[in-house]
């Protein structure tokens, strides 16, 4: 993780600069630049390469922003997961969809022309799924009995779980106006509602989830391509 962000800090300054270099060679006006304003949509990457790799995993995400007012922009992330997990006593799959919408800000003075971003942001969260109870065992207080496990699945429908998110991230134009993006994600949650007699222990779009706690946390990687749609 401590190579890719590397990476992607060195993208976003190596970038301007040459591009920056370039500019100036081939124009001596410099004094009036239009940034641009547009609708940016992509996919998160990180999803289909982990379904590819990981039997018990299938996701996708398609995210997309649009610049507002100067560095602030509003975003929007749509995705659906499915993912077993494997606890102490039980196995559970958790599938659904969900949505997070909410806005960025862009800290980072760009050279001119550019609209490379390092970003902090704020998300409401909600996600819509099922919980199906695929094996457990039946607690016991006589050990010398053999275990009691129960193979009958269970579905717990119409779930539903609200969180909040802060997120920060980079965002590197590596071609003219396709963007690679990389970000870290901290989540809380609001309000959920739980099967009887059992927890939620994956939520889509917010991730797996610990006893006693509300707390959760993700990452992404990304790549967009900005649809300009104005010049201010």
């Amino acid at each position: 993780m401590k190579h890719t962000f590397l990476f992607f800090i060195s993208l976003l300054f190596f970038v301007p600069i040459s591009r920056a270099q370039s500019t100036d060679e081939t124009s001596n006006d410099t004094l009036v630049h239009k940034e641009k304003f547009g609708l940016r949509v992509g996919i998160d990457l990180f999803k289909p390469a982990r379904t590819l790799f990981d039997d018990d995993y299938t996701g996708f995400e398609i995210m997309g922003d649009y610049r507002v007012y100067k560095n602030y922009y509003a975003a929007l992330e749509l995705g659906n997961e499915e993912k077993t997990t494997f606890d102490d006593n039980l196995t559970s799959k958790g599938e659904g969809s969900y949505f997070k919408l909410g806005f960025d800000y862009n800290a980072h003075n760009n050279w001119a022309g550019l609209n490379n971003m390092i970003f902090a942001g704020l998300r409401y969260g909600l996600s819509s799924f099922s919980q199906e109870l695929i094996e457990y065992q039946i607690a016991t207080e006589a050990p010398f009995f053999p275990p009691d496990v129960r193979t009958e699945p269970i579905v717990f429908d119409g779930l539903t779980v609200h969180w909040v998110e802060a997120i920060v991230g980079i965002k590197t134009e590596i071609l003219n106006n396709l963007y690679l993006s990389i970000n870290l994600q901290l989540k809380n949650r609001v309000s959920e509602t739980t099967p009887e007699n059992f927890e939620n222990l994956f939520i889509p779009g917010f991730g797996r989830t610990y006893e006693n706690s509300k707390f959760g946390a993700g990452f992404g990687y990304g790549i967009s391509y900005l649809i300009p749609i104005v010049k201010k």
